[in-house]
């Protein structure tokens, strides 16, 4: 079993900086399937979701590219970065002038990731695995940010219905996407468009035209 989450990251990953991001430098796995298996048998579980928080995925690329292009977004504000993964877009809006980000994500190794991830850029980034979706978005978070959340059924719903309840409610939303089954077909506003390299073990193809949503 797992006893150090940062230890296992650390030796299973290596720093580099996202294809579209190359600002930033987090700890990323090469290869996808040689990890879930190594994570699956340092847990004694079988069927764990892929270790999202060891890669860049194109809607947070999309994501973090767009918020240290325009800064203004973020800046001076308080942030949440729904679905944080590595924690890749809630650094970027630290280094673009945030106030105070909170990265949120309910998988265990996540708060590690992100610890780590923060440290090698020389930002401070808090941290909950909390499940947000079980209440109103907090009182106290201007912005949300969302990456690569629509790849599945029924999550997509629940988190497009939470962000949908954040916006009536004054808070700016925005959603990296690469174009994902569950991804709604009306009811946004385009902001940005990026050609995103990625790999074919994550994607179906190498470069993912990926777009940056928000409600209007």
């Amino acid at each position: 079993m797992i006893t150090d989450r940062r230890a296992f990251i650390v030796d299973n990953t290596r720093l580099q900086a996202p294809p579209h991001a190359p600002e930033l430098t987090l700890h990323l796995a090469d290869e996808i399937t040689p990890l879930w298996r190594l994570t699956e048998e340092a847990l004694a579980e079988i069927g764990l979701p892929p270790p999202f928080w060891a890669f860049a995925w194109a809607g947070g690329q999309a994501l973090a590219r767009h918020l240290l292009d325009h800064p203004e977004i973020v800046a001076g504000r308080r942030v949440i970065d729904f679905a944080t993964g590595s924690g890749m877009v809630a650094i970027a809006a630290m280094k673009a002038g945030a106030a105070r980000v909170m990265a949120a994500d309910i998988d265990g190794f996540c708060a590690a990731a992100v610890a780590l991830n923060a440290a090698a850029n020389g930002v401070g980034v808090e941290f909950t695995d909390v499940d947000l979706l079980d209440a109103p978005a907090p009182d106290w978070a201007d912005v949300i940010l969302a990456g690569d959340i629509c790849y599945e059924q029924p999550l997509a719903g629940r988190v497009l219905a939470w962000l949908t309840a954040a916006r009536a409610a004054g808070k700016t939303v925005l959603i990296g996407d690469p174009g994902r089954t569950y991804f709604p077909k009306t009811g946004l506003t385009l902001l940005a468009e990026y050609q995103v390299q990625t790999t074919r073990e994550l994607e179906d193809f190498e470069v993912k035209r990926t777009r940056v949503w928000t409600f209007p």
